[in-house]
C-alpha cells in the first residue's frame, strides 16, 4: 500500500529531526527560546508554556515563561511555587501576558503547585523512563485547564522536537486546531472541520503514530492552506488535495 503523503512528510520531518537532534527553534526571542530548549534544568518551563497556549498565538505563548522569568528575576520552579494565587493575577494583568489573565494566572498557578507535589519540582517526570505515550498525554491531561488539544501538542512535540523516547506513540493524536482541520477538509479527509473527525481520521491514517501527520497538517495550515487565498501552487499537497473549499 502506498503511503499517505502527509506520514510521508510526517516521518521525513521526525527522522530529520532525530537525526540531527539540534535545538528546537520555538518562534520566540533568544532567551525564550534558550529556556524552552533547557529540558535539563527547567523542564517546567516547557511544561508550563504548554498550558499557556490557549486561545492565544503560538508564539505569545511560548514566550510567557521568559517574560515571567525576567519580572521575578528567577525561574526555579521553588520560588515560582511561593508565588501566591493573587500575585499572579497581577502580574499576568499588569503586564498583559494573555488574553485571559485571570484564567490563565490560575492554570499557571496550578501547574506550578502540580509540578511541586506530584513531581517534586521536577517536571521531567512526567516524560522519563520511556513510559507509554498514553501515560504522558494522561499525566498532561490531570493539569488544570488541559484537553485534548494542549495534551497532545506537548506530547507530540516531546517526541519530535525533543526526542523523547516512549515505548509506544499511538496515543498521540492530532491536535486538532483550525489549521489542521481545514486542511484535512480541503484534502477530503474530512467531511466537516470538526475535531473528533479529525483525530478519527488521522487514527485511521496512521494508527502506529496518528500525531505524525500534526505538523505537516499544522504548517501548510498556517503558512499556505489560509482560511481565503491559499497559496495552493507552492502547496506539497496540491496533487492530493480535493480542493474542498
Amino acid at each position: 500500500m502506498t503511503e499517505h503523503i502527509l506520514v510521508k512528510l510526517g516521518k521525513e520531518y521526525f527522522e530529520k529531526n532525530s537525526k540531527e537532534k539540534s535545538p528546537y527553534v520555538f518562534n520566540v526571542s533568544e532567551q525564550a527560546n534558550a529556556l524552552l530548549n533547557d529540558l535539563e534544568h527547567y523542564p517546567h518551563a516547557f511544561v508550563l508554556a504548554s498550558l499557556m497556549d490557549r486561545r492565544l498565538p503560538a508564539e505569545k505563548a511560548w514566550e510567557l515563561p521568559a517574560k515571567i522569568m525576567t519580572i521575578l528575576g528567577t525561574f526555579e520552579i521553588t520560588d515560582l511555587g511561593k508565588i501566591s494565587l493573587e500575585e499572579y493575577k497581577r502580574i499576568f494583568n499588569e503586564n498583559k501576558l494573555h488574553r485571559y489573565n485571570d484564567t490563565m494566572a490560575e492554570v499557571f498557578y496550578r501547574g506550578v503547585h502540580r509540578i511541586i507535589d506530584v513531581y517534586d519540582g521536577n517536571a521531567s517526570k512526567i516524560w522519563s523512563g520511556e513510559p507509554s505515550s498514553r501515560e504522558v498525554v494522561s499525566r498532561f491531561r490531570k493539569f488544570h485547564g488541559v484537553g485534548q488539544k494542549i495534551s497532545t501538542m506537548a506530547t507530540n512535540i516531546l517526541a519530535r522536537d525533543f526526542y523523547i523516547s516512549f515505548s509506544d506513540y499511538t496515543a498521540i493524536d492530532v491536535s486538532a486546531d483550525v489549521h489542521v482541520c481545514r486542511v484535512m477538509k480541503r484534502m477530503g479527509l474530512i467531511e466537516t472541520e470538526s475535531r473528533e473527525e479529525a483525530i478519527s481520521k488521522a487514527q485511521e491514517i496512521y494508527p502506529k503514530f496518528p500525531g505524525i501527520i500534526d505538523f505537516p497538517l499544522w504548517t501548510i495550515g498556517k503558512n499556505i492552506c489560509h482560511s481565503s487565498n491559499p497559496n495552493c501552487r507552492i502547496c506539497p499537497l496540491k496533487d492530493s488535495c480535493k480542493k474542498e473549499f
